[in-house]
């Protein structure tokens, strides 16, 4: 499925279910998904279809969200909930690869999920580090 702008975008995710239901982004989207089938048809059924779709202010879908139309939203979600940074598309792509480094995750899994290619030296931008207390450098040498 395309879900970004290069080659390495075209990927089938694996999401893991949170083990707290109410914080879980994977059931939140099977949720989310089957609303869209009960209120705009079966078509909305099929894997190949957007996974986000825009819905005009008379909940009408104009199609696919777009990049741009995902940061936009991103924003008015974060602002909304009162966020106190500026959030952005790449935020949701920091985050899991900065907390996939930190839980050990294997380099190649990072890449293939968040669509960078293997052992990309951009996807390294991506990872920051909490605080570099924990991790940092010296920590465990002596």
């Amino acid at each position: 499925m395309l879900t970004g702008k290069t080659k390495h975008s075209v990927r089938n995710a694996k999401i893991a279910y949170a083990s707290d239901p109410v914080i879980c982004p994977a059931r939140a989207y099977l949720t989310y998904r089957a609303r869209l089938v009960d209120e705009h048809g079966s078509q909305w059924a099929d894997p190949t279809t957007p996974a986000f779709v825009g819905i005009d202010q008379w909940g009408h879908i104009t199609g696919g969200m777009g990049p741009d139309s995902v940061t936009r939203a991103i924003k008015r979600i974060s602002t909304r909930a009162g966020v106190p940074i500026a959030w952005t598309g790449h935020s949701l792509r920091i985050g899991m690869a900065t907390a996939g480094r930190k839980k050990n995750k294997d380099s190649i899994v990072l890449a293939d999920q968040g669509g960078w290619a293997r052992h990309s030296r951009s996807m390294l931008g991506y990872m920051q580090l909490e605080d570099g207390w924990e991790n940092g450098a010296s920590v465990g040498l002596a």
